[in-house]
C-alpha cells in the first residue's frame, strides 16, 4: 500500500515526517510529492495539506488535512472560497476544533481531529553549556509581527544576548536587520535535528500574534521545547493559556509590549515544564480518527 502525501512546500509541516514514521512501521510506503507534481501518481491513498487540491487522478482514497485555517487578509473569505471550490475528499482532517469551525463544511463528509504533537527526544544533561540564550522556531513572515522582538536583541535590553532562529526564507529579513551579530539563522533544519539545536539555547521564545487564526491553534514549537525541558517565554493568547490549563506548566509571559522582556525578570521567573502525556505524535495520529477510516476502506490494515 502506498499513501502520497501532498503539499506546495510552503509551510513547516512536521506532520509529514511524523506520519511517515508511523506509517512506515506498518509496511506501509509513503512518498511526498507538490501538487504539480501529481500526475501520473500511482498511490492507494493521496493525502492533501491544503492549500489546495487538485483532482483525483484516479481510483485512489482522498483525504485533505487542515494543518491551519486561512490567515489575514480576507481569511473568513478565503476559508468560504475553499469551501465552494475545492473537490469533495473521501475524509477531512483538521488540527483542531477552531480550524473545522472556520471552514464550515456541512456536507457529512466524515472528519477527524488530530492536533499538534511531539516526539520524545531522551534526556539530555541540562548543565551542559549553552552558546545562545534564546531560541525561536518557526516563519519568520510579516504576519507573525516579530520586529519588536528583534527590536529587543539589536538596540534593546537583551542586546548583550544572543539569540538562535531556525527557520527558511530568513535571507531578505538577515539584510534587513543588518545582520546582527547576537542573532544567528539557521535552517530549514529537518525535524529529528531540532532537539539538538533546542538544547544549546537557555530559553525558548513562543512568539505568537494574539489575533486569529494564530492564537487559537497549537504551538508546535511551544511544545519542542517542553519536550527537552527547556523554560518557555511565550505572548499570551488563549491557545497558550486552555494547553496550560490543560497540561500545567508555569511559562513567562510577555506583555504587549514586551516591556517585562529583560534578562533580569525572565531568569527570576521560576518556570515548570507541563504534563505531556497524550502529545506524542503517535498518541494524536491513533485519537484523530484517520486509522479507522483507512481500515474501513482498506480492512487489510491493522494499526
Amino acid at each position: 500500500m502506498t499513501i502520497a502525501f501532498i503539499h506546495p512546500h510552503k509551510a513547516f509541516l512536521p506532520e509529514i515526517p511524523a506520519y511517515t514514521a508511523f506509517f512506515n512501521r506498518y509496511s506501509i510506503q509513503t512518498i511526498i510529492r507538490s501538487p504539480e507534481q501529481t500526475p501520473p501518481l500511482q498511490a492507494d491513498v493521496e493525502w492533501y495539506f491544503m492549500g489546495r487540491a487538485g483532482k483525483n487522478q484516479g481510483r485512489a482514497v482522498v483525504i485533505h488535512e487542515y494543518p491551519s485555517a486561512s490567515t489575514p487578509p480576507l481569511g473568513a473569505l478565503k476559508n468560504s472560497i475553499k469551501r465552494l471550490l475545492t473537490p469533495k475528499p473521501a475524509f477531512r482532517l483538521f488540527q483542531n476544533e477552531y480550524v473545522a469551525g472556520s471552514f464550515r463544511f456541512s456536507d457529512g463528509i466524515p472528519t477527524g481531529i488530530r492536533p499538534h504533537g511531539f516526539t520524545p527526544v531522551p534526556t539530555a544533561d541540562l548543565n551542559t553549556p549553552k552558546p545562545y540564550d534564546f531560541i525561536y522556531i518557526g516563519t519568520v513572515g510579516k504576519a507573525r509581527q516579530l520586529d519588536r522582538l528583534f527590536a529587543s536583541f539589536i538596540s534593546g535590553p537583551l542586546r548583550d544576548h544572543t539569540l538562535l532562529i531556525l527557520s527558511q526564507d530568513y535571507q531578505a529579513l538577515q539584510k534587513q536587520l543588518g545582520y546582527p551579530p547576537n542573532i544567528h539563522f539557521k535552517g530549514p533544519v529537518p525535524p529529528a535535528e531540532v532537539p539538538g539545536y533546542i538544547r544549546q539555547a537557555s530559553y525558548g521564545i513562543n512568539f505568537i500574534p494574539d489575533k486569529a487564526p494564530y492564537n487559537r491553534q497549537p504551538s508546535g514549537k511551544l511544545l519542542d521545547y517542553c519536550a527537552c525541558a527547556l523554560p518557555v517565554i511565550t505572548t499570551d493568547y488563549p491557545w497558550i493559556r486552555d494547553f496550560q490549563r490543560q497540561a500545567g506548566g508555569a511559562y513567562y509571559y510577555l506583555q504587549p509590549d514586551l516591556s517585562n522582556f529583560s534578562w533580569e525578570k525572565i531568569t527570576q521567573f521560576e518556570y515548570h515544564s507541563p504534563n505531556l502525556t497524550g502529545w506524542t505524535w503517535e498518541e494524536q495520529i491513533r485519537q484523530s480518527g484517520v486509522l479507522e477510516f483507512l481500515q474501513s476502506r482498506f480492512p487489510e490494515l491493522s494499526f
